[in-house]
């Protein structure tokens, strides 16, 4: 089922920034009959459905072991507490992405230590790395932003030399590849997020971790129920982050079409980059190891909230992904990072404007977003 759009006499159309109702109409009945099961079988939380998801997310990701826990955020703390990483560590993470990539370092008792972000992909520039390295450094944390993975060669055999861990955080990337190899296989954790606009979204909060390496999946699974095994046995301190059942239902409904939607966004995405050549707005530059799977379609453009004022306007929605860097989160001031210090991550807080891109978005909603912009940008 494709996206109604409705136009005005004078042509105007409302294109959403994201539309979910697109989506689950054309599977309304699946998740209904999904959601049915599940009440009767009277199985609300883990069981055969969340086995079910991990069993399909492992195989999608090239893994041994998936984990499905009840958030992104969950999954990446889980993972930093499997590595047992917590007070006196450090963690090296980007600048800028979404606040759980660091809030999940400080939650797991551990220092997120910053480095730049490459001007180009948006993701962690791995050339800045070493020198963030200090002895009380355990992991370095790549995000996979907007659905391209960072650059994880250079990032892995620095890894490798220094001893250190890898979680990535792929929490808007799966099903993207890196030099032919899934996200969330590279390091020793992957951690996605299955929250609603994910290319894989659930009807709630949801997420999954993924590796290959049999001692720390069995510490994640322990984790997430309390430490307890057999129930009532506390074997160490977890915490209650589990899947619901119901959740993993409709996941299942939409994992067959997860390729589909996944290619139509990148169909989406080209068709921008062709129209944006040779204008004021700079698209997005997806590395050529990198099969881009367009979470977000993120411009930079100068007089970004101008612009987004006078796209709402003509009735075009668009997201800020992200107004600000983390280091200069009022919640890390104790970090005492100053404007400045990551230049690269500020302007991109500055001009990325992330315009329609869902994969119902019609042809013709397509091109009134690209004509308002380019009429508007210039």
């Amino acid at each position: 089922m494709t996206m109604k759009s409705p136009t005005s006499a004078a042509g105007r159309m409302e294109v959403p920034a994201m539309d979910l109702h697109a989506q689950h109409s054309a599977l309304r009945a699946e998740l209904l009959q999904a959601a049915a099961e599940v009440i009767d079988s009277g199985i609300f939380i883990l069981g055969p459905k969340v086995e079910a998801l991990e069993r399909e997310v492992a195989k999608l990701v090239q893994v041994r072991h998936a984990v499905a826990v009840a958030s992104g955020t969950d999954a990446l703390i889980l993972a930093l507490r499997a590595l047992e990483i917590g007070p006196g560590a450090e963690v090296i993470t980007s600048a800028y992405s979404f606040f759980a990539s660091a809030g999940a370092v400080v939650l797991a008792g551990a220092k997120p230590v910053f480095v730049d972000i490459e001007p180009a992909s948006w993701n962690l520039d791995p050339a800045r790395i070493e020198a963030a390295i200090t002895p009380r450094t355990r992991a370095i944390l790549p995000v996979h932003l907007f659905g391209q993975c960072a650059d994880m060669a250079p990032i892995l055999e620095l890894a490798r030399a220094r001893r250190l861990a890898v979680i990535e955080d792929a929490a808007q990337a799966l099903g993207a590849l890196e030099g032919g190899r899934p996200a969330g296989s590279l390091g020793e954790f992957g951690c996605f997020s299955f929250y609603p606009t994910k290319n894989l979204g659930g009807l709630g909060d949801g997420g999954i971790i993924t590796t290959n390496d049999d001692q720390l999946a069995d510490r994640v699974r322990l984790l997430r129920v309390h430490g307890a095994r057999p129930k009532y046995v506390t074997r160490m301190i977890g915490v209650n982050s589990r899947l619901d059942a119901l959740q993993a239902a409709f996941l299942l409904v939409k994992l067959p079409h997860l390729a589909r939607y996944s290619e139509a966004r990148r169909r989406h995405a080209a068709i921008y980059n062709e129209a944006f050549q040779g204008t004021k707005v700079v698209a997005p530059i997806a590395r050529p190891a990198a099969h881009h799977i367009y979470n977000q379609y993120a411009v930079r453009v100068a007089n970004r909230d101008a612009l987004a004022r006078a796209l709402a306007e003509r009735g075009v929605g668009t997201a800020v992904y992200y107004p600000g860097t983390l280091p200069l989160q009022e919640a890390l001031r104790d970090l005492g990072h100053q404007p400045g210090d990551f230049p690269a991550a500020e302007r991109a807080a500055e001009e990325n404007l992330c315009l329609p891109i869902f994969p119902e978005l019609t042809a013709e909603a397509q091109r009134y977003v690209i004509e308002q912009v380019r009429a508007l940008a210039g």
